[in-house]
């Protein structure tokens, strides 16, 4: 039996509406095994400071980096799992073809404000890669581990945002396609 009333949340939209959401949610899911990794050094810190009076160098800025890299990704994990903050109040409260409208608004807003991050993100990483004549140079922490963790993080959220900036054009795509369709109902 299924639910049919009209506030009910559709199960299509639960899932990834294409190949590169897809793509996304799987290495997502394995990526998310890394908050393990974090858990386990996060120990191993405490027990090494704390009943052998020897504190680590390495584990908080690295427990910092993967963890700050799992968040970011998150950003385009919730996206692809349709799994992103709405405004529910007005979004379910609408009809279908409202919502497909919303979608469209969403849509268009999102990409603008994703392709400015991702545009204004590739400075950022220039800066942090390069050295001012042009050699690569990544940009360390300055601590005594002096990790190049700031510029790999800057790395990770441009890439990530430029594939946000392919999922927001794939989805309006699908639903500029999709304003002729009549909903089942």
């Amino acid at each position: 039996m299924t639910d049919k009333t009209p506030h009910a949340p559709q199960e299509q939209e639960e899932q990834p509406r294409n190949i590169l959401d897809r793509a996304i949610i799987k290495v997502s899911n394995v990526l998310s095994g890394l908050f393990i990794f974090t858990v386990l050094i996060s120990f191993y810190e405490v027990v090494m400071r704390y009943a052998f009076d020897a504190p680590t160098t390495w584990v908080h800025e690295t427990a910092s980096f993967v963890g700050g890299s799992l968040f970011i990704v998150g950003g385009i994990y919730a996206f692809a799992a349709n799994k992103h903050v709405r405004v529910v109040l007005i979004y379910d409260s609408v009809s279908s073809q409202t919502r497909k409208y919303l979608n469209l608004v969403h849509h268009l807003v999102g990409l603008a404000f994703a392709g400015m991050l991702a545009y204004a993100s590739y400075f950022m990483v220039q800066e942090s890669w390069f050295t001012p004549w042009g050699d690569l140079r990544l940009e360390t922490s300055g601590s005594v581990l002096n990790a190049p963790y700031p510029a790999l993080l800057k790395g990770i959220i441009f890439v990530c945002l430029c594939i946000l900036v392919v999922q927001f054009v794939l989805h309006l795509i699908q639903e500029i396609v999709g304003l002729g369709k009549k909903d089942d109902v």
